[in-house]
């Protein structure tokens, strides 16, 4: 093998030519500047970085992994033979016609809204584009191999940040999303960059210039997180996965770039900043301005979001591919191990013990083989013939379809992807007009190899070894199966009543926030309990500060909307109980609320209240009762005791990452405008082209970032956004597609509604974006503070189950029902729907379970969605003060509803309805005669096939309208 230092030099000089080889602006100066697109700032960077020019090797590297990772995510265009040229139908000034197009719907959007591209001076563009690098590299260095590295690191993380005293063109947001191929403008420049580089490090760190996929997996997941008994549990459960997630993803971004991690996106992650500059030696200078660096005293810096998923896929040197595998095991388990240790030792100190021996070798034996690591590799070189030194497949791909037939049924043809009809178009040339329009390369069978990467990993996993670990103690209140941690092997077979001087008990007498009164914590239960210490703890050494990390507690939450109720107008209270108040404890407040609160003169008492209500005056009766009509003076109105949990996933991921046709558009659709309108004319009674052109395109690298992308900026600010600054809710858990927040009952349909809309980036469920002034919703874009997120697009869909619950019940089972009601919308609801369960402390459990819009509705995109109709009814009920005989008026007559077909029909059915509704809402005062608002949108939910099943819907809409009606849960 190549001595270590010669790879590792190569490796980096490749990434910075794969970096600069094409210029960022591109789409701005191609076709209009004359020395062109590779004679303007990338001439004068490299000439900067390499004044001895780059060795044939490392050329050769990027010249094909230009060629791959152009063939991996766009069509290619006719060249005539000795040609370089494009034929002149296929250019697109950008300037002239600016459009982009969302890779996962197709939607069109037209930059012009933001800025005026054909105002655009090339000069400027130029000056602009070498100021912004120049800059990088002189903060840098790019002397030496350490430099290098570090100017490598500064071009990803940077380079589509562009800092508006240097951008003398006033380029702005644009530069950000400027195409790399004006043709196909469904991915940016610095998505081809990335892509480039990665395939590029991997070619130049190996021996016979070979690459392959590594797909890794952490777990288990849902059981880790959800072992918890406070809210601060959850949060550190999916904080910790996520991180641990980093750990593994860090192995690949030391030795090979973060770019070599192609799902997910690592720029501009809070933990992969922090890498950067606490690690790599990008000067901090860089990072001034991120958010992470804006809110370093607070926990609503994103360094405490989990936003990083399980799983990983990189593109890394074929040669490494499995000593990477198994460095990346050893690591992850022996950071966790490491902190594990760490925590039970701290609970030590803080108990007044000393001998750690004991629970380290619990530690040991508890944490064996954790966490699970499932890893597999898909070579290229391996599965795939070249042709010739330009490494052009061999077309049958035949290596690739053995490796892939264990994976799928025999006498069904070629294996998956290369059975597809994506791939009998794409495995042969296709000719128009004697031009070569299509030649395949390697970068084409991405999805097969993604696809062997996937299926080789999950076989891994259905296989997985099982070892029985022997507890004879009593388990870890947590988690129920594994002896809790003790320094005294006698103390953990004791039962509750005699636990009086364990470890524990010494705990939580000296630390009540990492142990209750009776809990006794095994090694992973300590480590989730500690982990909020810990993490503040480090990175206040690299922030310099130590942020304030607060829990907003279900009490608190519940109690939002009444306080800020309170906050309208200044406290009018006497001096006793103003002095009552005031002794009480301040608690943590929604970080909305807070904001609302801040110039508030009695702010200070505000945040006590849910501290004063949570004292109990223990035996005395007459006090207790003396409080409570002070209270209900208070708050005018009995306060609140009901908050609302929220989990939410997106529908068939697995499809889109794995490329399911239908989840893909057309190849027609990836095109510019004009150029698919030349080829409708040009090329319309070609067959080949023509099939070409309608297959719905392969999966892609692109794709990958896209989503990857999408996903993080939803999970990292979008939904952080909805729900903390629109709303006054908490974000538990954001990692990507799934998210866990907490929420005022009286905010519950609109937070829902909303996070529904912004996953798509379209109105789905209804919300109505004039009411809110942070986020706006365009074709599948999220504009949020000046800047423009890619989402899912109109075509993904997600489905949300939610629990409204008292404050006091265990959160345990809240959760329980909490996956219960998500997986009620994903099987009942049918996907893209909502469940909604609100359990009620004297019984008598309400679920609503519906699609945010009625199925197979012609009419459905001009009706207001199901959760605004709920909405709606219940705010209207709220505003004109409808007693709960409205409801149960209702009630009374729906078992006894005829069946369709008894009345002539769905129709006539529905009119029924409609007439008995707005007659019962008439009497009490929520419609006017001749206007059925609310009634005519209730009788077009009735859609089932029996009437029994319309009653019990109708019910539980109404019991859940009529529930988020109580006056107390009214907003400011």
């Amino acid at each position: 093998m190549t001595n270590p230092t010669n790879h590792y030099n190569r490796l980096w000089e490749a990434k910075l030519h794969a970096r600069l080889h094409d210029p960022a602006e591109k789409a701005l100066v191609l076709l209009r500047d004359p020395s062109g697109h590779e004679g303007g700032t990338s001439r004068a960077l490299h000439k900067r970085l390499f004044p001895n020019g780059v060795d044939e090797a490392t050329k050769t590297a990027v010249k094909h992994a230009d060629w791959w990772a152009s063939a991996a995510d766009r069509p290619q265009f006719p060249k005539r033979e000795n040609d370089s040229r494009s034929a002149g139908w296929t250019q697109v000034r950008v300037a002239q016609s600016p459009v982009l197009i969302h890779p996962l719907s197709g939607a069109q959007l037209d930059v012009t809204q933001q800025g005026d591209l054909s105002a655009t001076d090339i000069d400027a563009i130029k000056e602009t584009s070498l100021n912004h690098f120049g800059n990088l590299l002189d903060q840098t260095g790019h002397e030496t191999a350490a430099q290098r590295r570090r100017a490598a690191l500064a071009l990803w993380r940077f380079g589509p940040e562009l800092h508006k005293e240097l951008d003398s063109s006033q380029l702005g947001e644009l530069w950000r999303l400027l195409p790399a191929d004006t043709r196909v403008p469904d991915h940016s420049i610095w998505d081809h960059l990335d892509l480039t580089a990665a395939f590029a490090g991997a070619f130049a760190a190996d021996d016979n210039g070979e690459c392959a996929l590594l797909s890794v997996s952490l777990g288990p997941v849902q059981e880790f997180i959800a072992a918890a008994r406070t809210v601060s549990d959850l949060w550190a459960g999916s904080h910790l996965l996520s991180t641990m997630a980093w750990q593994a993803m860090k192995v690949v971004a030391d030795e090979l770039g973060p770019e070599a991690v192609l799902f997910p996106r690592l720029r501009g992650t809070a933990l992969v900043d922090l890498w950067l500059m606490d690690e790599c030696g990008l000067p901090a200078e860089l990072f001034e301005g991120q958010p992470w660096k804006k809110h370093a005293t607070t926990d609503a810096n994103p360094l405490f979001s989990a936003s990083l998923p399980n799983r990983f896929l990189a593109v890394v040197p074929a040669q490494r591919a499995q000593a990477l595998a198994r460095q990346i095991e050893t690591t992850v388990r022996g950071w966790t191990h490491h902190k594990a240790r760490a925590a039970f030792e701290q609970v030590l100190a803080a108990a007044g013990r000393i001998d750690a021996s004991h629970g380290a070798m619990q530690i040991d034996e508890q944490l064996a083989g954790f966490p699970e690591v499932h890893w597999s590799i898909a070579p290229y070189n391996s599965v795939i013939g070249f042709k010739d030194s330009q490494r052009q497949i061999v077309g049958d791909a035949g290596a690739l379809a053995r490796c892939l037939a264990p994976f799928f049924p025999e006498g069904h043809g070629a294996p998956g992807f290369l059975g597809s009809d994506a791939w009998q178009l794409l495995n042969k040339e296709i000719e128009v007009e004697g031009a070569r329009f299509y030649q395949p390369n390697p970068g084409v069978l991405y999805p097969a190899i993604h696809e062997l990467a996937d299926r080789a990993q999950a076989a891994a996993k259905a296989h997985r070894g099982f070892k029985a670990m022997p507890q004879k103690g009593y388990r870890c209140s947590l988690t129920g199966t594994a002896e809790w941690l003790t320094d005294d092997p006698e103390e953990f077979m004791l039962p509750p009543g005699q636990r009086t001087d364990t470890l524990w008990a010494g705990l939580a007498q000296a630390k009540p926030s990492w142990a209750k009164k009776g809990e006794h914590l095994g090694a992973l239960a300590t480590l989730k309990r500690l982990w909020p210490t810990f993490f503040v703890e480090e990175i206040a050494q690299v922030l310099d500060d130590k942020p304030n990390r607060f829990v907003v507690s279900t009490h608190t939450m519940a109690l939002a909307a009444p306080l800020q109720r309170l906050g309208q107008q200044p406290l009018n209270l006497d001096d006793d109980l103003q002095a009552e108040i005031g002794a009480c404890e301040r608690v943590a407040l929604p970080y909305k609320l807070a904001r609302e609160l801040q110039d508030h003169p009695n702010r200070d008492l505000i945040a006590r209240i849910p501290a004063w209500l949570d004292g109990r005056d223990e035996g005395d009766k007459t006090k207790t009762e003396a409080k409570r009509a002070r209270i209900n003076r208070l708050f005018e109105v009995k306060p609140e005791t009901y908050y609302a949990l929220i989990l939410m996933d997106g529908d068939h991921m697995g499809q889109w990452l794995s490329g399911e046709p239908d989840k893909a558009i057309t190849y027609l659709q990836s095109f510019h405008p004009s150029i698919r309108n030349s080829l409708r004319d040009r090329f319309g009674d070609n067959p080949p082209l023509a099939a070409y052109l309608q297959s719905r395109r392969a999966l892609s690298p692109n794709r990958h970032l896209a989503i990857s992308g999408a996903l993080g900026d939803f999970s990292a600010t979008i939904a952080r956004a909805v729900v903390e600054e629109e709303h006054m809710g908490r974000v538990l858990y954001a990692g990507g597609d799934d998210l866990l927040a907490m929420v005022p009952v009286a905010e519950l349909p609109s937070v829902m509604a909303r996070l529904r809309d912004a996953y798509s980036g379209s109105a789905v469920a209804g919300e109505d974006e004039d009411q809110r002034n942070h986020l706006r919703l365009r074709k599948g874009y999220v504009q949020h503070r000046g800047r423009l997120y890619l989402t899912m697009g109109a075509t993904a869909t997600a489905s949300i189950g939610a629990v409204i619950a008292h404050h006091q019940a265990p959160l345990g089972g809240v959760l329980r029902a909490l996956r219960a009601a998500e997986q009620r919308a994903k099987q009942e609801g049918g996907r893209n729907a909502f469940s909604i369960q609100t359990i009620k402390r004297g019984g008598g459990d309400v679920t609503l379970t519906m699609h945010w819009h009625q199925a197979n509705d012609e009419q459905a995109a001009l009706q207001p969605g199901n959760l605004q109709v709920l909405r709606e009814l219940s705010q209207a009920m709220r505003e004109q003060g409808v007693s709960r005989r409205a409801a149960y008026n209702v009630y009374a007559w729906l078992s006894d509803l005829p069946e369709p077909d008894s009345v002539g029909g769905q129709d006539a059915y529905r009119a029924m309805l409609e007439a008995m509704l707005h007659h019962q809402f008439e009497r009490q005062g929520l419609e006017n005669e001749g206007q059925p608002v609310h009634s005519r949108r209730l009788a077009r939910l009735c859609r089932a096939e029996t009437a029994t099943a319309d009653a019990k819907l109708l019910e539980n809409f109404l019991s859940t309208a009529e529930f988020l009606a109580r006056e107390s849960r009214s907003l400011a």
